[in-house]
C-alpha cells in the first residue's frame, strides 16, 4: 500500500483518539458509547441498531384470487422466478436491469423496487441474498484500499478524484485503513470543494464519503462496513436544514423503508459534526447567506423534533430548536462568505481538533 500524504501531527488527533477509545470501550460492554448529551430512555428505536420492524406494524395484504390484487400478485411471481433463476445461475442483476426486463408489464421502476422490498421483507433477508444488486451513485477519498470480488485492487489514496462506491460490499476482501476518522458529506459539490482543497491529504490519514444527497444502499452498506472492521469515528457534514438531518439520520438510525435491514445498514455511532445551527450563530454568518425555512421545512422539522432517538438527545433537539426559532436554515456553501476555503482549512480541523461533534 502507497505511503500516505503527510497529515497533522499526532497531537491533532487527541480529541479523535478519545473519541475512538470510548466507542470501543462502550462495545465491549456490549453498546454504543452515548452521544454528548444523550439520555437514556425506552423507544421504538434499538440503540444498538437504529429502526427496527415492529409486531404490530402495519402489513399489506395480496390476495391471488382478489382482482384488486392479480396484477401486483402475479408481478410478484414473476419477480421471485427471475430471483430464482440468478440464485440457482449464482448470477446477479441489479433492479434497473430486472425493470428493463419487461419495461412495458412494470410501467416504472419504483414497482420493480418496491416488490422487491417487500420479498426482501417477507423472506427476512437482505438484498444481496436475493443477487440482486443496486446500482451505486456513492463515491469514496481518502485512506482505504480493498479487493473487489472479481480480483480487482482499488485504491482511494488520490487526492483530486475519488472511487465510485462498489456495487458489491459484501463481496469486498482485504479492506486496509489506517484512518483516523471518516466523513460522511451530505452533497456532492462539498465532496468535491473538499478534494480540490486537498482535504484528504491535509487531515491525513482520513476516509471522506459522500451519498450524493439521500444515500443508496451500497453507500450505506460500505460506512457499515468500515465501522464494523475499524470501529472508526464517524462524522456527518449536512446543511443546517430539516432535509440534511433527515439525510444524518438514514445513516445513523435508518429508514421506515429499509427498517428490516436496519442491522445491515446503520450506524449509532455516528456523530453530528456540522453545520450546526448554533454555528450559524457563533461564527456571524451573514444574514443574507442564511434562507428562509418554507412551511414544508416547517414540518419536517416538527415531525423530526417528535422522533424518539431525537427527544433522547438534547443537544440534537437544541439545535433543531434554534433553527426552529430563527426560522433560518444555511446550506454548507454558506461558509464560503467568510473565506472560499473557511470549510477545509478552518472550519472542519478546528472542529475535529478540539471534539466539536454531538
Amino acid at each position: 500500500m502507497a505511503l500516505a500524504p503527510e497529515g497533522p501531527a499526532a497531537s491533532f488527533f487527541e480529541a479523535l483518539d478519545r473519541h475512538r477509545a470510548s466507542l470501543r470501550a462502550a462495545l465491549r460492554r456490549g453498546g454504543e458509547a452515548p452521544a454528548r448529551g444523550e439520555t437514556s430512555r425506552a423507544s421504538r428505536f434499538e440503540d444498538s441498531v437504529g429502526l427496527q420492524m415492529v409486531s404490530h406494524c402495519t402489513t399489506r395484504k395480496i390476495k391471488s384470487d382478489s382482482p384488486k390484487s392479480a396484477q401486483n400478485f402475479a408481478l410478484i411471481l414473476k419477480i421471485l422466478s427471475m430471483i430464482y433463476r440468478l440464485v440457482q445461475s449464482n448470477t446477479y442483476a441489479t433492479k434497473r436491469d430486472i425493470y428493463y426486463t419487461d419495461s412495458q408489464l412494470f410501467g416504472t421502476q419504483t414497482v420493480v423496487d418496491n416488490i422487491i422490498n417487500d420479498i426482501s421483507c417477507m423472506l427476512k433477508v437482505p438484498r444481496r441474498s436475493l443477487h440482486i444488486l443496486s446500482t451505486s451513485k456513492g463515491l469514496v477519498a481518502g485512506n482505504l484500499s480493498f479487493t473487489e470480488e472479481d480480483g480487482t485492487r482499488v485504491s482511494c489514496m488520490g487526492c483530486s478524484t475519488a472511487v465510485a462506491v462498489p456495487s458489491n460490499i459484501q463481496g469486498l476482501r482485504n479492506v486496509i485503513t489506517d484512518a483516523k476518522f471518516l466523513l460522511i458529506v451530505e452533497k456532492d459539490a462539498t465532496f468535491q470543494r473538499l478534494l480540490d482543497d486537498q482535504f484528504c491529504s491535509k487531515m491525513s490519514p482520513c476516509i471522506v464519503v459522500t451519498g450524493k444527497g439521500v444515500p443508496d444502499l451500497n453507500t450505506r452498506l460500505l460506512v457499515k462496513k468500515l465501522w464494523d472492521l475499524f470501529h472508526l469515528p464517524l462524522f456527518t457534514l449536512v446543511d443546517a436544514d430539516p432535509h440534511g438531518i433527515e439525510i444524518m439520520c438514514i445513516y445513523k438510525y435508518g429508514s421506515l423503508s429499509m427498517s428490516f435491514e436496519a442491522h445491515n445498514l446503520t450506524v449509532p455511532a455516528i456523530r453530528w459534526l456540522g453545520l450546526l445551527p448554533s454555528d450559524l450563530q457563533r461564527l456571524n454568518v451573514p444574514q443574507n447567506t442564511l434562507i428562509p425555512l418554507t412551511k414544508r421545512d416547517q414540518m419536517k422539522l416538527d415531525s423530526l423534533l417528535k422522533r424518539p432517538y431525537v427527544t433522547c438527545q438534547p443537544f440534537w433537539r437544541r439545535e433543531m430548536e434554534i433553527m426552529a426559532a430563527s426560522k433560518m436554515k444555511a446550506e454548507i456553501q454558506a461558509l464560503t462568505f467568510l473565506s472560499p476555503d473557511y470549510l477545509s482549512r478552518v472550519y472542519l480541523p478546528n472542529k475535529l481538533k478540539f471534539g466539536g461533534w454531538i
